[in-house]
């Protein structure tokens, strides 16, 4: 693969609208969890999550249009906007859109079919069912910017912005477009957050133990989620000086995950790795750190502790904010 350069950064985060804003959050040490007070989480063992409190998205998205688009759509336009002011580049109608998303509008289904049943077909809000698809935000990102290219949504749990970088990026690459708006996004609601919490993926307290998310501590039961979008503007010449590049991309399948839990099978994830590392043209030794998920669950961080001891033996950075960035 050659390389595709990142020369515009939009975000939408809890604590942070901007990348500079997101950056001195992070510099600052500052955490965007807190207790949920969103909707009620009585009779459940997690009570926390970093949810987005101070985003104006009328900012971003004229009145008329606003009130047609559920949260994850004005997250994900406002964050599209907002790279593409970072990157100063006024991008060619020809590009494209790859938006990646864990669990899509699932509130927005929840509300739609409520209105249907108390309501009947014929009263159903129709601008609800346009919103309850998880291409959505991605269609308003190629309506409002004039994107004349490939529009591809990915819901892949975790790996979805990863795997629509993926796509976005081969397309670049084959030089089908030029350039492409690539990123993620999700919301936490009510029954997210009820089934995570059910399946026990969530940091909880336990005890003594305060409800905090611990990667790689041997106290850790879980992860805090969190909310928001991550936009990249993505071109295959370069604009400005690049952010970085996405040099390569790899896949692997492992057998051993089930739909509710990860897997165990760490040999997998160090193929993709591995993979990665070979459609970059690069070498093992040429790579300087690992940005791991670091989740805080006990399977998850054991199969990043476990790659490690393959011959990884490198410096880790928890990625383990509310958002998640292309390795």
């Amino acid at each position: 693969m050659n390389r595709v350069a990142i020369t515009g950064i939009g975000i939408v985060a809890p604590g942070a609208v901007g990348v500079e804003s997101f950056r001195a959050m992070l510099d600052a040490g500052t955490t965007a969890v807190t207790p949920i007070d969103r909707f009620d989480t009585e009779g459940l063992s997690a009570h926390t999550a970093a949810l987005v409190r101070d985003f104006k998205a009328r900012d971003y998205i004229s009145p008329m249009k606003l009130r047609r688009m559920n949260t994850l759509s004005r997250y994900a336009l406002a964050a599209a906007r907002l790279a593409v002011d970072d990157a100063g580049v006024e991008l060619s109608h020809e590009s494209g859109v790859a938006v990646g998303t864990a669990f899509g509008p699932v509130q927005t289904s929840v509300d739609y079919m409520q209105e249907y049943v108390a309501k009947g077909a014929a009263l159903a809000p129709p601008q609800l069912f346009a919103e309850s698809v998880a291409n959505a935000p991605g269609s308003h990102i190629a309506i409002e910017l004039d994107l004349r290219g490939f529009n591809v949504t990915v819901t892949q749990r975790e790996s979805s912005l990863l795997a629509a970088a993926m796509v976005g990026s081969a397309q670049i690459v084959k030089k089908a477009v030029p350039s492409a708006i690539i990123g993620g996004v999700d919301e936490v609601n009510e029954i997210v957050f009820s089934v995570l919490d059910r399946i026990g993926a969530l940091c909880h307290g336990e005890g003594e133990l305060t409800e905090l998310m611990r990667p790689f501590d041997r106290r850790r039961n879980g992860m805090a989620i969190g909310e928001g979008s991550a936009m990249f503007v993505a071109e295959g010449t370069p604009s400005r000086a690049p952010y970085g590049w996405l040099s390569g991309f790899g896949i692997a399948r492992d057998t051993k995950a089930s739909i509710s839990a990860w897997g165990t099978g760490y040999e997998q994830v160090a193929t993709a790795m591995r993979n990665a590392i070979d459609d970059a043209g690069l070498r093992v030794s040429d790579v300087d750190a690992i940005y791991a998920s670091a989740n805080g669950t006990k399977r998850g961080d054991h199969l990043i502790k476990t790659i490690r001891g393959e011959g990884y033996q490198l410096s880790v950075g928890l990625a383990a904010a509310s958002l998640r960035a292309p390795r």
